[in-house]
C-alpha cells in the first residue's frame, strides 16, 4: 500500500533491472579533506577518522558486491536471499555519507537575514540586503561544496505553474465596467492588486495589467526564458558572482519602469541555490536557507515555502533589536516556527536578535534601574542591554515552547535559546570584538551539529554494514550446510505475537489524541464566527481590502501578503483544535524513553529489543555454533529495518498534522470559489456574506467532525503502514536467515577477507569515539586555561 513507501530496509532497486548496477565512484581523498576546512584541528581529526572508517567500509562493501555479482552473473535464476543481499549491499554503497543539515533563517524583510548569512560566510554584501531596493520573496539556499568556482542555480516556475499564476493574477485584476458603481467599491490599490500589477508589468511591460488572460498568453515576455527553466551562473570570485546574481534576487521599487533582462524574469523565480567553493567557515553538508516570512501568492512557491520550513532541522527566528519585544509579525513567525517542530523535522529553534549594536545611550541610561552599576561607555551599555535581552527573551521563548511541545523536547533542554548578533560590528569592530558579535558562536553551533550528526551516521553505517557482512560470509561457509541451521519456526510465531502486541500498543498510543480532538472540535464550533469575523474586519473598513479578500478566495483561503502578513482562514478557523492537540501530538511523535505509553517510537524500540532478546535466548537454548553469524545478522538487520521507520514516521506526521486545515479548506472550497466570482457594487461585503453563510452551513453539516475523522484516519493509516512494513520486512529477513527453502545457501564467492576487515572496522568505532572525546576534553581544558580576549580600545 502507499503508506508503506520509502522505508529503510526495503529492497532499494527492482531486482531485474538494477541488480548488476555499478556502484557510484568514491570521493577523491583530496576532495574529502577539503570538507573539513571549516573545523578546528581537534574536530578535523575526529571527522577524518569517521570519514576514513566510512570510506573503508564502503570499499569493503563494494568488493563484496563485485564478488557476489561475479558469482551469479551467468546464472539463469538467482536465489531470493542472494538478491536481497546484493540489493542491500548496493543500497549501502550508494547511501549518502551525510544528509544535509538545513538551517532555516526565518524572518521578515529587513530583519537582517541576508546580512547575517554574509557575515557567517565572511563575504560582505554577497547577498543583497534590504535597502533602497526590495529583495525578492524567493527562497535562497547557501551551502559549500568541493567545486572550484562560486556557482548559483536559479530555478524558475514551469510553464504550467506560471500559467496558473497568470490566471489568478488576471482574475484578481478583473473589474467589469458597471454603471452606478459607488466610490467605496472602486477598484482599490490593495497590496494584492499592486503586487499583481507589478509582476505583470515587470514580465510583460507597461499596459500588461489591462490585458486579459488570453491576451497575455499570446504576449511575449520582456526577458529571455531558458527552456530548461534553470539559469546557472559561475564565477571565480565571490564579488563577481554577487554582481551576476544581484539582478535576479534584487528587484527595484514598484513603479520603476525599466530593468535589465535578468530583473524582468523576476516573477518566475522560485528558488536560488548558491554553492561556495571549499569554505573554511561553512562545512560541506550544511545549508543555510533564507526563508521569507510570509510565503507567496503563487501556489507552487507557497508550497515550497512551507516544505522548506518543514525540512529544516534547525530554525533561527531572525528579528532585529527594535522589533523583538513584540508585534504581530514577530509572533506569527514564532508560531510558524513552533508548528515546524510539530509537523516537520525541526528539533532546534533559536531566536537570533540582529542589529544589536544599535543603542541610544542617553535614553538607555535614563531607563536603567536606579542603583545599577555605572556605565562608562557605549560598549558597556550595549553588552549589558544584550545580556538583559537574552535573559528576558530566553524565558519568554522557553515558556511558549513548553506550552506547545513535550516537556522532554531537546530544544527545551538547551540553556541558550537566544543569540544577540551584529553583522555590522562583525565587519567594523568599532564597538564590539568579533566574539562579542556572536557570529563565531553561530558558526560553532553549526559545526557542533554537523560533527554530532556525522558521528551518529558513521556509527550506524558501519554497524549496518557489519551485519550484512556477517550474513554474506555465512552464505559461503559450507560447515553449516548439512547439519546446523537456524530453526526459525518458533521465532516466526513469536514475531507474529509481538507484531500483534505492537499494533495494540500503537492503537493505545494514538488513542491519546481522541479526547483533545473532541475538545478542540467543541471549542472550534463555539468560536468559529468570532475568528472569521476578526479575519474579515479591518480597522480602516473595506478600503484597500476588497481585492485582498478576493486574493484570499482565489487561493482557497490563503494569501501571502507582504504588508498584511500571511492570511490563512483555514488555519485560523482550526486553531482552537490545534491548541488542544498540540501538546499531545508532540508527545506522540517525540523520541526518548517511554513514560506512560503515549509516545510512538518507544513502542517500536521495545518491539526491537524484544525480538533481539528472543533471538539471543533461542541461540543460547539451541546451542548455536555456526549459525551465530546469522543470529548477529538478524539482530543488526532488525535495527536497520526499525531504525528506518523513524524517518518515514517524521515524513508522514506532516500530512497528519495538516489534515485538519486541509479538510476544512476542501469543505470550504465551494464558498471560496463563489466569493471569488463576486464583482460590482458592495462586492467586499457580499464576499464576506458568502463566506459567513458558507461556513455556517459547513459547520452545521459537521465540518469540524469530518476534520477530526480525517486526522484519525491518517493515524490509522500510519499504524497500518508501520505494522505491514515490519511484518513484511522481518518475514523476508527470517526466510533469508533460514537454511531451508529455495537454494538460499548457494555456494558464493569467498568473502572471508572482507568479513575480517569489516570486523576490524566495527571494533574501531569505539576507539574513534574515545579518541574524539579525549581530544574534546583537551581542547576544553586549553580554552579554559587561555586568557580571555579583551574588547576593542574604542569607546
Amino acid at each position: 500500500m502507499a503508506e508503506t513507501e520509502d522505508f529503510v530496509g526495503q529492497e532499494p532497486h527492482p531486482v531485474d533491472d538494477d541488480l548488476f548496477k555499478e556502484p557510484m565512484k568514491k570521493r577523491r581523498r583530496s576532495d574529502r579533506d577539503q570538507r573539513f576546512r571549516a573545523f578546528p584541528s581537534v574536530e578535523q581529526s575526529a571527522l577524518k577518522e569517521y570519514e576514513k572508517l566510512e570510506s573503508r567500509t564502503r570499499r569493503v562493501l563494494s568488493n563484496t558486491y563485485q564478488k557476489l555479482i561475479q558469482s551469479v552473473f551467468l546464472d539463469d535464476s538467482i536465489p531470493n536471499g542472494v538478491k536481497y543481499l546484493i540489493n542491500r549491499l548496493l543500497a549501502l554503497i550508494e547511501k549518502p555519507s551525510l544528509d544535509p543539515i538545513y538551517i532555516g533563517l526565518f524572518g521578515s524583510t529587513g530583519a537582517g537575514k541576508s546580512s547575517l548569512i554574509n557575515a557567517i560566510i565572511q563575504q560582505a554584501m554577497f547577498l543583497p540586503v534590504s535597502g533602497e531596493s526590495i529583495c525578492t520573496s524567493c527562497i535562497v539556499q547557501v551551502s559549500s561544496g568541493c567545486c572550484e568556482q562560486y556557482e548559483a542555480k536559479i530555478h524558475l516556475l514551469s510553464d504550467q505553474e506560471w500559467k496558473e499564476e497568470l490566471k489568478n493574477l488576471t482574475k484578481l485584476l478583473h473589474r467589469p465596467e458597471e454603471p452606478g458603481r459607488e466610490e467605496e467599491d472602486a477598484w482599490d490599490r490593495a497590496d494584492a492588486v499592486e503586487e499583481a500589477i507589478w509582476k505583470l508589468q515587470m514580465f510583460y511591460g507597461n499596459g500588461a495589467a489591462r490585458k486579459n488572460y488570453e491576451e497575455l498568453l499570446r504576449a511575449k515576455p520582456k526577458g529571455r526564458i531558458p527552456t530548461s527553466r534553470v539559469i546557472t551562473l559561475k564565477a571565480e570570485e565571490a564579488g563577481e558572482l554577487s554582481l551576476k546574481l544581484d539582478p535576479y534576487i534584487r528587484t527595484q521599487r514598484r513603479g520603476w519602469d525599466e530593468g535589465s533582462a535578468e530583473t524582468q524574469i523576476w516573477p518566475l523565480i522560485k528558488l536560488v541555490e548558491v554553492t561556495l567553493p571549499k569554505s573554511e567557515l561553512i562545512p560541506e553538508g550544511v545549508v543555510l536557507v533564507d526563508i521569507p516570512g510570509t510565503g507567496d501568492f503563487n501556489s507552487k512557491r507557497d508550497e515550497m515555502w512551507r516544505k522548506t520550513i518543514d525540512k529544516c532541522s534547525v530554525i533561527w527566528l531572525i528579528s532585529d533589536i527594535e522589533r523583538v519585544s513584540g508585534g504581530r509579525a514577530h509572533e506569527d513567525l514564532l508560531n510558524e516556527s513552533i508548528k515546524a517542530c510539530q509537523r516537520g523535522f525541526c528539533r532546534d529553534v533559536a531566536l537570533v536578535v540582529t542589529k544589536t549594536d544599535k543603542l541610544h545611550l542617553p535614553e538607555y541610561l535614563r531607563e536603567r534601574q536606579v542603583g545599577s552599576q555605572a556605565i562608562q561607555s557605549q560598549r558597556e551599555a550595549v553588552l549589558e542591554r544584550n545580556e538583559m535581552i537574552k535573559l528576558q527573551r530566553n524565558k519568554v521563548l522557553k515558556e511558549k515552547l513548553k506550552r506547545k511541545l513535550p516537556a522532554d523536547s531537546r530544544v527545551l533542554e538547551d540553556s541558550e535559546l537566544v543569540y544577540t548578533v551584529s553583522a555590522q560590528e562583525y565587519w567594523q569592530q568599532a564597538l564590539l570584538t568579533e566574539e562579542e558579535t556572536e557570529i563565531p558562536k553561530l558558526r560553532e553551533y553549526i559545526r557542533r551539529r554537523l560533527l554530532d550528526k556525522k558521528r551518529r551516521m558513521a556509527t550506524k553505517y558501519v554497524t549496518e554494514a557489519f551485519g550484512l557482512l556477517l550474513l554474506t560470509d555465512s552464505f559461503s561457509c559450507t560447515d553449516n550446510l548439512p547439519n546446523e541451521y537456524l530453526h526459525v519456526s518458533g521465532l516466526r510465531r513469536f514475531v507474529e505475537e509481538e507484531i500483534q502486541l505492537l499494533e495494540k500498543a500503537i492503537d493505545q498510543c494514538f488513542a491519546h489524541i481522541v479526547q483533545p480532538l473532541q475538545e478542540g472540535v467543541r471549542s472550534a464550533r463555539s468560536s468559529y464566527r468570532r475568528i472569521l469575523g476578526a479575519c474579515l474586519v479591518r480597522s480602516r473598513g473595506n478600503q484597500g481590502f476588497h481585492q485582498t479578500l478576493k486574493a484570499v478566495c482565489l487561493k482557497n483561503g490563503i494569501y501571502a501578503s507582504r504588508t498584511l502578513g500571511r492570511i490563512d482562514l483555514n488555519e485560523a478557523i482550526t486553531q482552537p483544535i490545534y491548541e488542544q492537540i498540540d501538546p499531545v501530538f508532540g508527545v506522540i511523535f517525540r523520541s526518548g524513553k517511554p513514560t506512560d505509553g503515549s509516545a510512538l517510537m518507544p513502542h517500536i524500540d521495545a518491539f526491537k529489543h524484544s525480538l533481539q532478546e528472543k533471538m539471543t535466548e533461542i541461540g543460547i537454548r539451541n546451542g548455536w555454533k555456526y549459525d551465530s553469524y546469522k543470529r548477529s545478522f538478524l539482530i543488526q538487520e532488525i535495527s536497520a529495518i526499525l531504525g528506518g521507520l523513524e524517518g518515514h514516521i517524521l515524513r508522514k506526521k506532516r500530512r497528519i498534522y495538516e489534515s485538519l486545515s486541509t479538510s476544512v479548506q476542501n469543505d470550504l472550497k465551494p464558498c471560496y470559489e463563489e466569493a471569488a466570482q463576486i464583482t460590482g457594487k458592495k462586492a467586499c461585503e457580499r464576499m464576506k456574506d458568502v463566506l459567513r453563510r458558507g461556513l455556517d452551513q459547513q459547520v452545521a453539516e459537521g465540518m469540524f467532525e469530518r476534520a477530526q475523522e480525517r486526522m484519525q484516519h491518517q493515524f490509522h493509516q500510519l499504524k497500518n503502514g508501520i505494522t505491514e512494513k515490519v511484518k513484511g520486512s522481518i518475514t523476508t529477513m527470517l526466510t533469508l536467515a533460514s537454511s531451508q527453502g529455495d537454494g538460499l545457501y548457494k555456494e558464493l564467492a569467498d568473502v572471508k577477507s572482507e568479513y575480517k576487515e569489516m570486523e576490524k572496522l566495527h571494533r574501531s568505532l569505539r576507539e574513534v569515539a574515545e579518541n574524539a572525546l579525549l581530544r574534546r576534553g583537551m581542547q576544553d581544558f586549553l580554552l579554559r586555561m587561555s586568557p580571555s580576549k579583551s574588547g576593542p580600545p574604542k569607546t
